[in-house]
């Protein structure tokens, strides 16, 4: 089997897709931040002394969906025409998924999983002064849709 990111003699490349034609696309990623019961009962009440964590989560996660291609050197760069990021508070993590969608020539699925990892990292950083051993888990995509090979749903 070939794989589309190298060449002939196995260097990377950036994937052509100069030839594929521009169709709607959709892909879902999701993450957790493992963290203290404590912590998450300071952002149920707002606070945390850094201030509001989850805004400045989806703030971030937004923004690094859109910036994808600074960070994957083969990724393309491509136009993201709609970015979600939720949040949702759970006994002993925060639950953060991320959907991505685009018209354009290929799909969005690591601009959704850039888009989680970036939404983490930011509450991480917003919550190790109250909780060093919070940790960013399970990131992946879930679903994706559009495209040549069409819809893809991650088995439970």
């Amino acid at each position: 089997m070939r794989l589309p990111h190298l060449d002939r003699a196995g260097n990377a490349r950036m994937v052509d897709v100069t030839a594929k034609q521009p169709t709607v696309r959709e892909a879902v990623a999701t993450g957790r931040v493992r963290c203290s019961p404590q912590v998450v009962t300071a952002l149920r009440e707002g606070t945390v002394p850094k201030g509001d964590v989850l805004a400045v989560a989806r703030v971030a996660g937004i923004a690094a969906a859109k910036r994808t291609p600074e960070l994957l050197p083969l990724a393309h760069a491509i136009g993201v025409h709609g970015v979600t990021v939720d949040l949702e508070l759970a006994e002993d993590h925060v639950a953060i998924t991320a959907t991505v969608r685009t018209a354009d020539r290929t799909g969005v699925e690591m601009e959704a999983l850039t888009s989680v990892s970036v939404a983490a990292l930011n509450v991480v950083d917003m919550v190790k002064g109250v909780d060093r051993s919070a940790s960013i888990t399970d990131v992946q995509v879930v679903a994706k849709s559009g495209g040549r090979s069409g819809d893809w749903r991650r088995p439970r």
